[in-house]
This record gives C-alpha cells, sequence and structure tokens, in this order.
C-alpha cells in the first residue's frame, strides 16, 4: 500500500470514503471504498469497495477484517472475509487477494514492530 486517502467523512468513521493506493499483481492500483462498520469491542471493520479494479469484474464486493488476540501467546490472528457478487460466471473467484492480504499485513506487522 503506497497511500491512503480521505475523501469524505472522518478518518475511522463508518460512511467515510478513503481513496487506496497500493501495488496488487506487479502494477499500480486505486480503488474508492466506504467504510461500512465498525465494532471497535470485536475488533472489526468492514470496507465497501466503490470504484476501482474489482468493481470491473464484481457486482458488489464487501471486505471484512477481524483482529483477534492469539491465544497461548503474543500478538493477533488477523481474519479476513470477502463477500461478492460476480458479474458473470466468467469472473474467476478472488482467490488471489488472499495472497495481497497476507501481504498488507506482514507489512502493517513491521510497521508495528519498527515503533517499538
Amino acid at each position: 500500500i503506497q497511500g491512503c486517502d480521505l475523501l469524505e467523512g472522518e478518518w475511522g468513521k463508518v460512511g467515510s470514503i478513503l481513496l487506496w493506493k497500493l501495488t496488487f499483481d506487479g502494477e499500480p492500483r486505486v480503488s474508492k471504498d466506504r467504510i461500512e462498520g465498525i465494532d471497535v469491542e470485536n475488533n472489526v471493520i468492514q470496507w465497501r469497495v466503490l470504484e476501482g479494479p474489482l468493481k470491473k469484474e464484481y457486482k458488489s464486493f464487501l471486505k471484512t477484517m477481524k483482529v483477534s488476540p492469539k491465544q497461548g501467546g503474543t500478538g493477533s490472528v488477523v481474519k479476513w472475509n470477502m463477500k461478492y457478487e460476480r458479474i458473470d460466471e466468467k469472473v474467476v473467484h478472488p482467490e488471489r487477494l488472499l495472497k495481497f492480504f497476507v501481504e498488507v499485513i506482514t507489512e502493517v506487522d513491521q510497521y508495528l514492530l519498527s515503533e517499538d
């Protein structure tokens, strides 16, 4: 991820619109997402894709990230969930995004550890 800009609303608030600048499959991409839900108590956030490459293949796309304490150790476990509707049956399921999500979390982890 090269950047994230707030286009509308407030940082960390439901309804806010974000513009993500990232590299996926070796190509620069831009995605506009709306924060659909935040559950602070359970460490869950949801984003709905409004514009970008995913909208070319999917009618709707909702990403959910949940962070939970790692049982029996330090650190956390991150779980991603994707709910989507393909434009048609020829569009593949988005498994390739899972690798990207792992890369993003790894970058966040490295950043947080460097702050200690």
